[in-house]
């Protein structure tokens, strides 16, 4: 259990990933603030989160992709509960890479949602956190960030730029005492992969939440969730050119 009451702001917090987390920080008695667009759903967990013991559970609305609404998003969410001990960003789209591959405009927006939301959230965030001179700030980015693949790289792209602005954000703020948690998960099934095939390799929204909690508690600089993609990743970072391009990863 934490030495005292946490207060904690979730960006994207109807993510199933997001959903879990909320849950588990929920049973520890953290105050919490929800923030996404879907205000229903947004209410019904806060009202689920309230059942698990969260002494706090509020929600805010939040198109991430409104980019000239982050500064009056950031000030309110401050003026709610902060200052914040965390902030977790879990906001994002899957995007369908062959649509990518043949829309511009596509290319665009779907970058626009996964690197820029989130890189106009992190500085506003960021700097709230310096002035305040605590906290730990976590991002959920993705194991796709690690190598350009064939299969999804307009998606690993953005996450793999977010983990750049994360590493030099935690270099940064490392001297005031804010930490920086990069969050990268390999294969999830959630609602955004409903329509993909599964294997062994996947787990659930739950087991991914765990893995962040503890990351959370330790204030680790990265994770690889589950611990084993972290192994595959080196495997695929490390693989030379020549062999890269006869596989169809």
């Amino acid at each position: 259990m934490p030495e005292r009451q946490r207060k904690v702001l979730i960006v994207g917090a109807t993510s199933a990933i997001a959903e879990a987390l909320a849950r588990r920080l929920a049973a520890r008695g953290d105050a919490i603030v929800l923030a996404g667009r879907d205000s229903a759903r947004l209410t019904a967990i806060a009202d689920d989160l309230r059942v698990r013991g969260a002494p706090v559970a509020q929600i805010a609305t939040l198109d991430v992709d409104r980019l000239d609404d982050h500064p009056r998003f950031v000030d309110a969410a401050w003026q709610t509960l902060g200052p914040f001990d965390v902030v977790v960003v879990a906001h994002g789209t899957l995007p369908d890479q062959k649509a990518c591959e043949a829309s511009v405009t596509q290319t665009i927006a779907e970058m626009s949602t996964n690197f820029l939301g989130t890189v106009s959230l992190l500085t506003l965030i960021a700097s709230r956190m310096q002035a305040q001179g605590s906290g730990t700030i976590a991002v959920i980015t993705s194991v796709a960030g690690d190598r350009g693949r064939q299969s999804n790289y307009v998606y690993g792209a953005a996450k793999g730029g977010v983990t750049r602005f994360l590493q030099g954000l935690r270099h940064r703020l490392h001297a005031v005492g804010v930490k920086v948690v990069d969050i990268k998960p390999g294969f999830v099934n959630t609602p955004m992969t409903a329509d993909l095939p599964k294997g062994p390799l996947w787990v659930t929204p739950a087991r991914v939440a765990r893995d962040i909690e503890r990351a959370l508690d330790r204030g680790v600089a990265e994770i690889y969730t589950p611990w084993f993609w972290r192994w595959i990743m080196l495997v695929v970072r490390t693989l030379p050119m020549a062999i890269f391009h006869r596989t169809k990863l």
